[in-house]
């Protein structure tokens, strides 16, 4: 038995500081949709041979498995979610299990084994069936909140953009029975008119009046939402308060840093909260998955361009010299150097300075300018995807030059590199592609590239992907 002493005593064992918190509503919710999964394939399987056999079984027993992960990766039980966010998330969560079944089939080549006509059937009314579920559900769960449960008097101590985000919050999620009632300041410094006004809820005080706020308003939780550099005040607060028999939860104001790829995990039994970390290495299987696809894509795509890349090719022989291709040195993924393919556009000249091409460039060639405007001058790259040092989606890899210049210039520029570089990305579909001859157009390519490792999905790189063509023809391409 692991024992530990604190200053309030013995514990006999160590608790998990880091709970998944599922409700009622979760778990029912969840077995519903397995038993629509499985007993919806049974049901077409039998109806269609008269019986179930042992392949839909197997098959029955690997949804169940995918359901089980995938839905609760996809937060598809999320109560604060609206019906049509809810109902979106439902549906993506579902399409990813049917496309990992049919991956599944194509590596195991079973798929011959199954009838089409019942998988088409399982498949649409397996989604619509477990629609219709959660949301009655949903409308049962909220009926019997309205009719048994109790409301959670709660306060919020601090005053900040993070205590107003959390009460609105708190109090717009139907779902959570805390009703936060008002704020309590944490420090001695008044705000001033204006500044209380912008509350949501009254100013009930400082932290002298907190007690006598708990008897009157019968408080029951309270929330402390300041910054980690107030650790001595939360820690004061937590003792004063293990009395006044009140749940104490610190919601940490970390967001005031630049946080790239934040997570929070357990280790051991203690929390670890990640500032900045690279979803290379955060999210693994994830990206074996996008290096699959990266490498599936780009062989395709190389098939399917080779005689658009051969015709460009005999036009940059003919009219000028040099090398088809063109390698440059840029920065990969964690700031190493890769070698990236590119047709040549320029003629050939001294590169003892790297500068980007701008309007009216006379070192690019007429086939250059059309091959750069459509970027079929990218169209090598797929080499490079192929080769592992570059992806289909990520931030578009500078020049070394370039890196070296603004690395000192722009905020973060550098955590750029904590994915591997892309084709195509986020900046370049949102519009920021082509010249950045102002350090604030370089910021705002900066600030999708990492807005884009923040939020990075799979789901998110098919939507930048789908969107790439619409951007292709940009007139501040040179």
């Amino acid at each position: 038995m692991n024992v530990s002493v604190t200053p309030y005593g013995t514990v006999a064992r160590k608790r998990r500081l880091l709970n998944n918190h599922e409700s009622l509503a979760f778990w029912v919710q969840h077995f519903a949709d397995l038993v629509i999964v499985c007993g919806s394939l049974f049901f077409f399987a039998y109806l269609k041979m008269g019986e179930v056999p042992p392949n839909y079984r197997l098959l029955a027993v690997i949804a169940l498995f995918c359901v089980w992960i995938i839905y609760r990766r996809r937060g598809v039980y999320r109560q604060s979610l609206g019906f049509y966010k809810s109902s979106f998330r439902l549906l993506t969560a579902w399409f990813h299990v049917l496309l990992l079944l049919a991956l599944v089939g194509f590596v195991t080549k079973s798929g011959e084994s199954f009838s089409r006509e019942v998988l088409i059937e399982w498949a649409v009314s397996g989604f619509i069936l477990q629609l219709m579920s959660m949301h009655l559900l949903s409308a049962l769960y909220k009926r019997y909140k309205v009719m048994f449960s109790r409301e959670i008097p709660s306060l919020v101590i601090g005053t900040g953009q993070l205590a107003s985000k959390l009460v609105n919050n708190l109090n717009s999620n139907r779902w959570l029975p805390d009703r936060v009632v008002g704020f309590v300041q944490s420090d001695d410094c008044p705000l001033q008119d204006d500044e209380v006004m912008e509350l949501p809820l009254p100013l009930l005080g400082g932290a002298e009046s907190l007690r006598q706020n708990i008897r009157d308003y019968k408080i029951r939780r309270i929330y402390v939402a300041l910054p980690v550099a107030e650790s001595e005040i939360i820690e004061a607060l937590h003792i004063d308060l293990l009395d006044m028999n009140v749940d104490v939860i610190w919601v940490p104001d970390i967001f005031g840093l630049s946080l790239l790829n934040h997570s929070i995990r357990e280790v051991a039994g203690m929390p670890l909260i990640s500032l900045n970390e690279s979803p290379m290495t955060s999210r693994r299987s994830h990206i074996l998955i996008k290096s699959l696809m990266d490498k599936v894509l780009a062989a395709i795509a190389l098939v399917a361009f080779s005689p658009l890349m051969a015709v460009i090719a005999i036009m940059i022989k003919r009219e000028s010299e040099g090398p088809v291709f063109f390698k440059q040195d840029r920065h990969g993924f964690d700031g190493k150097i890769i070698k990236v393919w590119k047709f040549r556009s320029m003629r050939l000249h001294d590169d003892t300075e790297v500068k980007q091409a701008t309007k009216g460039d006379s070192r690019i060639t007429k086939i250059g300018a059309f091959i750069r405007r459509t970027s079929i001058d990218e169209l090598p790259q797929f080499i490079n995807v192929l080769q592992g040092s570059m992806s289909l989606v990520g931030p578009r890899p500078h020049a070394v030059a370039h890196n070296d210049y603004y690395s000192d210039k722009v905020n973060a520029y550098l955590a750029r590199h904590r994915i591997k570089p892309g084709i195509t990305g986020l900046a370049q579909v949102s519009g920021f592609r082509g010249e950045t001859e102002t350090l604030d157009k370089m910021a705002k390519r900066v600030e999708f590239d990492l807005a884009y490792i923040n939020n990075w999905s799979i789901s998110l790189d098919i939507k930048i992907l789908i969107k790439t063509p619409l951007s292709l023809l940009s007139k501040d391409i040179y």
